[in-house]
């Protein structure tokens, strides 16, 4: 009961992780424009049809290479291009085509954009078109450079000071930087709070991944971790409802994140896990979660820390004594993890998955925006896929283990994107088959690696190897969108071959990734490791980090702590 509750109290708010990792799908929309014209309109023309005002030509709208021609009050007749505007020097009849001289302006007067679909956006709002369309494809990219930055630094943070404080700030963050958001007054505001926003997002995901993992037992631990990727997917389909519902940015953002305020009121309710209070040698507290553990499963065999770590009191404060420059001062950093050569090819592995997982993910998302139809539906379904993606997952790793069901998903990835490129372009079925077949596959790599990661590293690294390996995988969020933007940077290169180039790319890292993969270990079933010792030893590898370690911070010891609570409940019944 006492995991339960903390659980979904902990994974509520990966929800609002999804939700503004996704937010600028809708936020940055840029919909059709054309250059604004000086004085009052009479009449428009758009090829054969005329109107009386530019709204009712944004549904004849096709190409960007299209232009409007408008006859203002005064007699002036104006072509209104997307970044230029031209006035014709002879104004006699109002024509589409016209082969006389032309003066050429900048578009000085603004923009006219199409609000059939989107009220307001942050395009429209401030403009990011033409030679400041470079900014607004920055917005995603700069978001994803703080989700990086923030992946290591609140890993670290939660390690040194505790997973219950960084959860207690960046979920106060969240709420606030989300709020903050729709208030900016300009373009660089905006993207400095959101900056700030993917910080504490990606500290909150990271930190929750490594609290839930601690908290909960060996047998409900690949489930548990596993389905917070399904709460983020659940937030990603909150994006396509509220984008649905709400068409103005700075009210849809003030939605989204209203979206998880009760989280935010109950989040200083949460206890720390006695994993990190043990490794800190906080024995006290460590048994006073364990006893309220105790009473809300309503455990009637008294649980004792010192009974569990076989250590006396007295001889955990001689410990303490004598290792106090060694074992308790000892302040670990990423350094930590490429101590020995088994860890460190264990971490350069883990980290080529993390880059290939969320790499891979974006560019078989790319090919789905070819898919057409509705663009709400479309986020809808790509967070509702990630469903039972999960469910296949757990399945394989509980019955096949961590490490055998990661090697064949990411070798068939890689295989299908080796087969994507040789299906023929009239194949529009079977090439929507194989990239949804490839995102699927890499989908539970990708959300393997969360758990993976936090079973193969020991509690006192732990927050900061899962903290690492997000840290790759936001280098691949932020070279994705780059991809995407090749289309308009690369003209001689059509986006179908700069997408099977990505697509060949992700599938030799993904072969490369399978094959080292065969060098981990396998974690189904064993207890979690506290010291770099232990991790090292379940690597079947005598070298050790320099490091001593009281006999309290046993993983064997810890892990009966973390499965009393459960298994007490089924003693009772």
């Amino acid at each position: 009961r006492f995991q339960a509750c903390v659980y979904f109290a902990s994974v509520f708010q990966a929800m609002s992780c999804g939700i503004h990792y996704l937010a600028s799908v809708f936020m940055a929309v840029t919909p059709n424009f054309v250059c604004g014209f000086p004085g009052n309109v009479s009449s428009v023309l758009f090829h054969n049809s005329s109107a009386s005002s530019i709204e009712d030509i944004w549904t004849l709208w096709t190409s960007t290479e299209n232009y409007i021609v408008v006859q203002l009050e005064n007699g002036e007749i104006w072509e209104l291009d997307q970044c230029s505007r031209s006035k014709r020097e002879v104004s006699l009849d109002l024509a589409y085509e016209y082969k006389g001289n032309k003066s050429v302006f900048p578009c000085s007067d603004g923009f006219l954009y199409d609000d059939t679909k989107w009220k307001n956006t942050v395009v429209t709002q401030w403009d990011l078109v033409c030679d400041r369309e470079w900014l607004a494809k920055l917005i995603q990219p700069t978001f994803m450079l703080g989700v990086l930055i923030g992946a290591v630094i609140f890993g670290d943070i939660a390690d040194r000071l505790g997973r219950k404080r960084v959860i207690w700030f960046t979920s106060a963050g969240q709420f606030v930087f989300g709020i903050a958001v729709a208030f900016t007054f300009d373009y660089y505001s905006f993207v400095i709070v959101r900056f700030l926003l993917a910080m504490v997002s990606s500290g909150y995901l990271v930190v929750a991944f490594v609290y839930v993992t601690e908290f909960v037992g060996i047998k409900a631990r690949t489930w548990a971790s596993m389905h917070v990727h399904a709460f983020f997917a659940m937030g990603i389909m909150i994006v396509a409802l509220v984008g649905f519902f709400v068409r103005t940015w700075w009210v849809y953002q003030i939605f989204l994140t209203i979206a998880t305020l009760p989280f935010v009121l109950c989040c200083w309710m949460l206890p720390e896990t006695p994993f990190w209070l043990l490794s800190e040698e906080r024995y006290e507290d460590a048994q006073k979660v364990i006893d309220t553990m105790a009473r809300w499963n309503k455990g009637s065999t008294p649980c004792k820390v010192s009974e569990l770590c076989s250590v006396q009191q007295d001889d955990l404060a001689s410990g303490r004594a004598g290792d106090n420059d060694t074992s308790s001062a000892k302040k670990h950093n990423i350094l930590d993890l490429f101590c020995n050569w088994q860890i460190a090819r264990r971490t350069i592995t883990v980290w080529l998955i993390w880059f290939t997982g969320s790499l891979g993910y974006y560019v078989f998302s790319l090919s789905s925006v070819s898919l057409g139809g509705n663009e709400y539906l479309n986020l809808f379904l790509i967070g509702a896929v990630e469903l039972p993606c999960y469910i296949i997952a757990c399945l394989a790793m509980d019955k096949l283990g961590r490490r055998n069901t990661l090697i064949p998903f990411l070798i068939l990835s890689a295989l299908i994107c080796v087969l994507i490129m040789f299906i023929p372009q009239d194949f529009n079925i079977l090439i929507i088959l194989a990239n949804m077949a490839g995102k699927f596959s890499i989908g539970v790599a990708f959300g393997l690696i969360y758990l993976y990661t936090a079973e193969l590293y020991p509690t006192i690294v732990r927050s900061l190897a899962v903290g690492s390996g997000s840290m790759m995988c936001r280098v691949g969020s932020v070279v994705a969108p780059f991809c995407v933007y090749l289309r308009s940077v690369w003209i001689f290169m059509p986006l179908v071959a700069t997408v099977y180039f990505f697509q060949l790319l992700v599938g030799i890292m993904a072969l490369l990734s399978g094959i080292l993969t065969i060098m981990l270990p396998e974690t189904l079933g064993k207890p979690l490791t506290n010291t770099l010792v232990e991790a090292t030893e379940m690597g079947r590898n005598k070298k050790s980090c320099s490091e001593k370690t009281p006999p309290a911070h046993s993983g064997a010891a810890l892990e009966k702590i973390e499965m009393f609570g459960q298994e007490r409940v089924g003693t009772d019944k």
